[in-house]
C-alpha cells in the first residue's frame, strides 16, 4: 500500500461521511486511495464488493472472470443491466464502475485464473477477495496467496445462506487450516444446482468490502482465524474458530487444482441400448440412473431410478451390492462426472455410461 497518497479536494468532499469516522479520518483515507485490491470473481459477490470498493475510492481495483454476462446472473448480479448480456464480466463491470467514481484505476484481466496466472496477477496487489463459486479456484487463491504473502478475504454463498473469512492475515491460518482438501465438486451445494436469493450475496459481498477496509485501515476484530455464517431465514449467525497448523499452511508452490466438470472420458466405460438388454437378461442386479433434470423426461426404454447428479454424492449407498449402475444423461458429462466420481473418491467399479 502507498502510504504517500494525497487528497484532493474533490476527494475530501465525496468521502466526507467516512473521512468523520474516528477509525478512518484523512490518514485513514489515503491508506484506502494507496490500497490495491483484487476481486476475483464479478459475479454476485463480486458485484456488491467492487461496487463498494469503488465507491470508497480505493485506489487500484483488479477485476478477474472470464464470464460474460447472462439473464440469469440479473436477480443477484446487481451491477449489471439488460444491456450487458453478452459482454465480458470483468468489461462491462468496469464501464459500470467507472459512472461511479471514475478517479479508481481498474484493471480488467479477463481469463480464467490457474496454476499459469494465479502468481503473475496475484503478486501486483495488497489484498486479495475470492468471489469465486468453486472449490478448485478456491484453493488455488488461497494456497498462491500463502506463497505470496497475501491477506485473503473469504465469501461463500448458499440459498438463503453464506459465509466470510479472512485468511492468511498476518501470517494467520488458512483455508487449508480449516478445510485441509477440497471437497469434491459433487459433494458441496452450488447456487446452480440449489439456486441462491438475490440479496445473500449482497449481504455478504458487503461483509467482504468491509473486512476489505479494515484491513487496510489496520483495524482490531478482523476475521482472521474466523468462520462467520449467517442463516437469513432463521437469522441466526455463527462465529466458529479455527487456528493455523503450521504443516497445512506450509505451501511453498502450486499444486493440481481440478475443474468442477471432472471430466475424463478414458476412464468411463460406455455401454450402448443393446448391450445393456442382454446385460439385463443375464443379471437382474443392475440399477440404472436417470441423471436428467424433471423436465427433460423423455422415455428411454429402461426402468429407471432418478437421481439429479447433483444428488449422487447422498445416495451412494443405493449403489452397494450391484452387479453394475448405468448413468443416462442427454449429453454423457454428466454421467462422466458422476462415474469419475465414484470411481475416484469410492473406489467404485462397474460403472457404465448409457450412450442411446
Amino acid at each position: 500500500m502507498h502510504c504517500n497518497t494525497t487528497l484532493t479536494k474533490d476527494e475530501i468532499i465525496r468521502y466526507s461521511r467516512q473521512i468523520r469516522l474516528a477509525e478512518v479520518g484523512k490518514e485513514g483515507q489515503k491508506k484506502i486511495k494507496g490500497a490495491s485490491v483484487l476481486v476475483v470473481g464479478a459475479g454476485a459477490l463480486g458485484c456488491p464488493v467492487l461496487q463498494y470498493l469503488t465507491a470508497a475510492g480505493v485506489g487500484t481495483l483488479g477485476i478477474v472472470d472470464n464470464d460474460w454476462v447472462d439473464e440469469t446472473n440479473l436477480n443477484r448480479q446487481v451491477l449489471y443491466s439488460l444491456k450487458d448480456i453478452g459482454k465480458p464480466k470483468p468489461l462491462a463491470a468496469r464501464e459500470r464502475l467507472k459512472l461511479l467514481n471514475p478517479e479508481v484505476t481498474f484493471n480488467v484481466h479477463f481469463i480464467r485464473l490457474d496454476k499459469e496466472s494465479a502468481l503473475k496477477i496475484i503478486s501486483q496487489y495488497d489484498i486479495i477477495v475470492d468471489c469465486t463459486d468453486n472449490f478448485a479456484s478456491r484453493y488455488l487463491i488461497n494456497d498462491a496467496c500463502v506463497i505470496l504473502n497475501k491477506p485473503l478475504v473469504y465469501g461463500a454463498i448458499h440459498k438463503f445462506s453464506g459465509q466470510l473469512m479472512v485468511l492468511n492475515y498476518k501470517n494467520g491460518p488458512t483455508l487449508r487450516c480449516l478445510y485441509p482438501e477440497a471437497p469434491h465438486p459433487l459433494e458441496v451445494p452450488s447456487c446452480e444446482e440449489f439456486g441462491v436469493i438475490g440479496s445473500i450475496p449482497g449481504i455478504i459481498g458487503s461483509l467482504q468490502a468491509t473486512e476489505v477496509f479494515k484491513i487496510i485501515l489496520g483495524l482490531d476484530g478482523i476475521l482472521s482465524g474466523k468462520l462467520f455464517m449467517i442463516d437469513t431465514l432463521n437469522f441466526n449467525t455463527w462465529i466458529s474458530s479455527f487456528e493455523r497448523n503450521p504443516d497445512l499452511a506450509m505451501i511453498t508452490e502450486l499444486g493440481e487444482y481440478e475443474d468442477n466438470s471432472l471430466c475424463d472420458n478414458k476412464s468411463v466405460k460406455e455401454i450402448s441400448s443393446d448391450a445393456l438388454r442382454k446385460m439385463i437378461s443375464e443379471n437382474q442386479k443392475i440399477l440404472i440412473i436417470d441423471l436428467r433434470d424433471k423436465e427433460d423426461k423423455d422415455d428411454i426404454g429402461f426402468k429407471t431410478v432418478s437421481i439429479p447428479y447433483y444428488d449422487v454424492s447422498r445416495k451412494v449407498k443405493l449403489f452397494s451390492g450391484k452387479e453394475a449402475v448405468v448413468f443416462y444423461c442427454r449429453s454423457g458429462s454428466r454421467s462422466t462426472t458422476v462415474i469419475n466420481y465414484l470411481q475416484k473418491v469410492h473406489k467404485m467399479e462397474n460403472l457404465y455410461n448409457l450412450v442411446i
